[in-house]
């Protein structure tokens, strides 16, 4: 997390008030001048390590009181994918749950991406990014592309394939504990049998816009390629394909969709 570094430092942030905002939101401003705007040419993809990371809200129809929320991360290099389930959308949870991610990646973190939203904007996790050495930026605001790469895989982990319809809400320890569990199953999925197409190169044809994408590949197959991850940890991950069988993952996963509408049952109508 270098980047913040050459900005100043965050200390300076927290010194008194300026103008007529209050001095949080003077953090804040100071904060996101502090934390780089991530373009399409400064991050490598070539190596798994560097993620873009998003927060669905299951709140259902408000977002009032306490909800749990769902945080992807999508790898760029690999489009590997780690959901977890923070149980409050503020600082404290988002910063929690990162932390406990990176133990299920097959590589190193060595940089996150995140929109512009106050659970990620803050000096907790600034902090936190700076002690451990893990660059940060951000994504540009008010851009419908700024999340090209983890935007498809929150739609897919979270709302489609586990929870279902948007609508429903989830607040629980039940439900949480529910959540985790089919995250466990989904994760494994979506990284070892969901192909995905990496966009590798766009060209302007007369008016016409032309994408070209490399072969359809699965997250676990990019991960087998770079010199920078380890032997013994490919022969794991190839250990852990062979066992696994996509039937039975996918059979676990729509049977929690039966209990997300028993969830959603047995809720009180408002």
């Amino acid at each position: 997390m270098h980047e913040l570094g050459h900005h100043g430092s965050l200390p300076a942030a927290r010194t008194g008030q300026v103008g007529p905002w209050p001095e949080h939101h003077q953090t804040r401003r100071r904060l996101k001048q502090a934390i780089p705007v991530r373009t399409f040419t400064n991050w490598g993809e070539e190596q798994p390590s560097f993620l873009e990371i998003d927060l669905v809200a299951h709140c259902g129809e408000t977002t009032e009181d306490q909800y749990l929320n769902t945080l992807t991360c999508t790898d760029l290099c690999s489009g590997w994918t780690e959901p977890v389930a923070p149980q409050r959308h503020t600082q404290e949870p988002v910063r929690d749950a990162l932390q406990a991610m990176p133990r299920g990646l097959p590589f190193p973190l060595f940089g996150i991406n995140s929109d512009n939203g106050s659970e990620f904007i803050n000096d907790l996790l600034c902090r936190d990014g700076l002690q451990n050495q893990i660059t940060f930026t951000r994504s540009r605001p008010y851009q419908k592309n700024n999340q090209a790469h983890v935007e498809p895989r929150v739609l897919r982990s979270s709302e489609k394939e586990l929870v279902g319809r948007a609508s429903y809400r989830l607040q629980t320890q039940e439900e949480c504990a529910w959540l985790q569990s089919g995250y466990a199953n989904l994760r494994l999925y979506i990284n070892f049998f969901q192909p995905v197409l990496k966009l590798i190169a766009k060209e302007h044809i007369g008016k016409q816009l032309v994408r070209m994408y490399d072969l359809a590949r699965t997250p676990y197959q990019p991960i087998l390629e770079p010199k920078e991850i380890a032997l013994d940890l490919k022969a794991h991950l190839t250990h852990l394909y062979v066992q696994l069988n996509p039937v039975p993952l996918r059979t676990s996963i729509m049977e929690n969709l039966n209990v997300t509408f028993l969830f959603d049952a047995t809720k009180p109508s408002k």
